[in-house]
């Protein structure tokens, strides 16, 4: 790892927990409209299907549109389901932004104030950047850049926003540490010559709920439990409290 000079982070479920932020975001929505669902489940359906959109994005069967506008048009879909009533649009926009307001982790914020001291610390994110910097004011987390799939166009796991992220902190591949929560993600970075560690992050889909299994030991260069345990592994002290 001597050669690292800036770490990247996946966003959703790797620095902010979605789910919690999301079903607290939706039942005070709900109650506020006299609008009852199983928030969970409407969450957790939102964040799978979304990544079908992405997906699409990708390929090139859609036009480029970004996370609010996939996160919209996702949710128009899966309401009926829910039994929700028909959403307009300003009612959809608004409900997508409810990705820009998310809880950080509690060992997010401190881990990355003491990352920082040492290396350059970025999100490459598939959220875009306007609503990663609202998200970042909202968690109280500070970067030193911003990286949203707009800046490239492009979804992860497409090569160019690892390269292109890398590129843009003036560093080589091989200079990037790319950290996350997701197996899939870190194997792509991995492709792309950065290095790589998985976080885990047990409570990301509910306790109990496994839906990507972790890496095996010899995929990523570190697996750490937390963001702590990795500032301490990358040799960042915490800041002396006066």
């Amino acid at each position: 790892m001597s050669q690292v000079r800036a770490l990247l982070f996946d966003t959703f479920g790797t620095l902010v927990d979605w789910r919690t932020g999301l079903i607290t975001q939706l039942e005070q929505w709900g109650r506020t409209r006299d609008i009852a669902a199983d928030w969970p489940a409407v969450v957790m359906a939102w964040r799978r299907d979304h990544v079908g959109a992405l997906a699409k994005v990708r390929t090139g069967q859609a036009e480029w549109a970004n996370l609010d506008q996939l996160q919209a048009e996702t949710l128009r879909q899966l309401a009926p389901r829910f039994g929700l009533p028909t959403l307009s649009d300003d009612t959809l926009d608004e409900l997508a932004r409810m990705w820009h307001e998310l809880p950080a982790w509690p060992d997010t914020v401190e881990a990355l104030a003491r990352l920082r001291t040492k290396y350059l610390v970025a999100p490459l994110s598939n959220g875009h950047v306007a609503l990663l910097m609202r998200l970042a004011r909202a968690a109280g987390i500070t970067f030193d850049a911003v990286f949203g799939a707009d800046v490239f166009r492009q979804y992860k796991p497409e090569p160019q926003t690892y390269l292109g992220s890398a590129t843009l902190l003036g560093c080589a591949p091989g200079e990037v540490l790319f950290v996350a929560s997701h197996a899939t993600d870190l194997e792509a970075a991995a492709a792309c010559g950065l290095h790589t560690c998985f976080v885990s992050r047990p409570l990301e889909y509910g306790a109990g709920v496994v839906v990507e299994q972790p890496p095996a030991e010899g995929d990523v260069d570190l697996m750490v439990a937390d963001l702590l345990e990795l500032a301490t592994v990358m040799g960042c002290k915490a800041p002396h409290r006066h």
